[in-house]
């Protein structure tokens, strides 16, 4: 397979009226090796990147991975591989940190029942854990979650559907998490 996204750097140069960018590749993603690189890329305090693959990685199911500036450019680490399983697979969207660090996001779908999950992950002192917070049923609580997150201003997460739900007209619930 050939490439199916890249991670790029915009820069702004000021200097120039009207603004203009100049393109910094930092990592070309190829289908049958890693997975297609999806959603969009969330930084943290100390520059590393973090984003998810919608298919390929170490299972076939997407990854989570971070970019982590060096002197020689960006070095790619998978911090998580999806089974396809109960852990969720084929994340859409970017993720989003909360005030400690952790992670958390989406993943559409699954190879058993389940129809998407919404996951944390939490960085620990050699690597990071996954947990699921949310496995969605197909039923009214809808499923494959192919939107991001927002936190409120209280720490709850919102997010939304593709598929499944209640019917329009019907009576509808909501289901949110709250700290």
């Amino acid at each position: 397979g050939g490439p199916c996204g890249s991670a790029l750097e915009l820069q702004r140069r000021p200097a120039h009226k009207p603004a203009r960018w100049s393109k910094t590749l930092l990592r070309t993603y190829v289908k049958s090796e890693e997975g297609c690189t999806t959603g969009s890329l969330i930084g943290d305090a100390v520059g590393n990147l973090y984003g998810v693959t919608q298919n390929g990685g170490a299972n076939g199911w997407g990854s989570i991975f971070e970019l982590s500036p060096s002197d020689s450019g960006w070095t790619e680490t998978i911090l998580y591989s999806f089974q396809g399983a109960s852990d969720g697979g084929a994340p859409y969207s970017g993720m989003v940190f909360d005030a400690q660090g952790n992670l958390y996001g989406t993943a559409t779908a699954s190879s058993g029942v389940n129809s998407g999950t919404v996951f944390e992950l939490s960085p620990s002192q050699s690597s990071w854990i996954y947990n699921v917070l949310y496995t969605f049923t197909g039923g009214q609580d809808g499923g494959q979650p192919v939107a991001g997150l927002v936190f409120d201003g209280a720490g709850n997460l919102y997010g939304a559907t593709a598929s499944w739900g209640c019917p329009r007209g019907s009576s509808t619930s909501t289901t949110r998490r709250t700290r």
